[in-house]
């Protein structure tokens, strides 16, 4: 199935009746393939639900490939940005890619609407690179998710799937006003390369698109916010921390571990990326990371055509 190509909601595993859950237990968003019209700009609608009491307390963090424009419904928020501690509640943000995980802390139950953007759509639809979005997160609402004054659109009453239809909505009034062009192919290329073997060398890539490494060089920086050499080693750890998660295919599992050359250069850069080493982060429970990287994992494994969208996911319980 090519991208863009998806079965309607009404054929969709779509559930909105159950929370969804690893095998080991823990919460994970409804994350779908957008509607095929917003395809071209939009990598990912995402719906987060998780009920909890109101002193629960969660530090962990969140290592996105992508930016999100996300509304946050519920939750007291505190994220360590690159300008500093930033608190959030009630409030639409534009949170940037990472070049490693942010530490988020959140209190109580929490909910969100999030609208994942493909590489460049940004530019595309606002003129915006990805550069100084790197590890920020800018309050703003440039999709229009919020009414007048604020007010959210999103009853704490309707499903995900309201909520996702709601979000699309908005969305695609925002690309029929501006009438943007869709994102350059070269960074589509490159997003799709960096899933299917992201230890594909920079200039060897630009050869077979050919273009020249400086106008790869160019491209990425702006559209993904970092070097080809950093998206490509942040590929690997972000799929290398999916499989200790459980979010990947079990057979790929030695094919993630082979990517490096050896284990010291494995925990080199697992923790220049995460902060600790591989045993220890197998060592605890880790929620707004399943959350976050379950999101991409799904999306992955859609793009490279080894899952049709709404078809069960390999972590999931059976």
């Amino acid at each position: 199935m090519r991208r863009g190509q998806r079965k309607s909601d009404s054929n969709e595993r779509w559930d909105t009746s159950r929370a969804r859950r690893t095998k080991s237990g823990l919460p994970l968003t409804l994350n779908r393939a957008p509607a095929p019209d917003l395809d071209p700009w939009v990598a990912r609608i995402v719906i987060a639900k998780v009920e909890a009491p109101q002193d629960f307390s969660l530090s962990c963090g969140i290592c996105n490939d992508i930016a999100f424009a996300r509304v946050l419904l519920a939750g007291e928020w505190l994220a360590e940005t690159a300008d500093g501690p930033l608190a959030l509640s009630g409030q639409a943000v534009l949170l940037g890619p990472h070049s490693k995980q942010m530490p988020v802390h959140c209190q109580g139950p929490f909910s969100s609407v999030n609208i994942g953007f493909r590489p460049g759509a940004l530019r595309q639809l606002f003129g915006l690179s990805l550069r100084p979005l790197v590890d920020r997160i800018e309050l703003s609402d440039r999709l229009g998710l919020l009414d007048s004054g604020g007010k959210t659109p999103f009853s704490l009453e309707a499903s995900a799937l309201e909520w996702a239809r709601e979000a699309e909505s908005r969305v695609r009034q925002m690309i029929k006003e501006l009438d943007p062009l869709p994102p350059d192919p070269l960074s589509a290329a490159f997003e799709l390369a960096s899933f299917r073997d992201p230890n594909i060398a920079p200039g060897e890539f630009a050869e077979q698109q050919g273009v020249s490494l400086r106008q790869l060089e160019r491209v990425v920086r702006r559209d993904f916010g970092l070097t080809p050499k950093t998206v490509l080693r942040r590929a690997r750890a972000l799929d290398l921390a999916s499989q200790m998660l459980g979010l990947a295919e079990p057979r790929e599992e030695a094919e993630f571990h082979l990517r490096y050359f050896d284990q010291s250069h494995l925990i080199r850069e697992f923790q220049a990326f995460f902060g600790i080493t591989p045993q220890a982060f197998r060592a605890s429970k880790r929620m707004l990371l399943t959350l976050n990287l379950e999101t991409r994992a799904a999306r992955r494994l859609e793009a490279l055509d080894r899952l049709a969208p709404g078809e069960a996911r390999p972590w999931e319980p059976r």
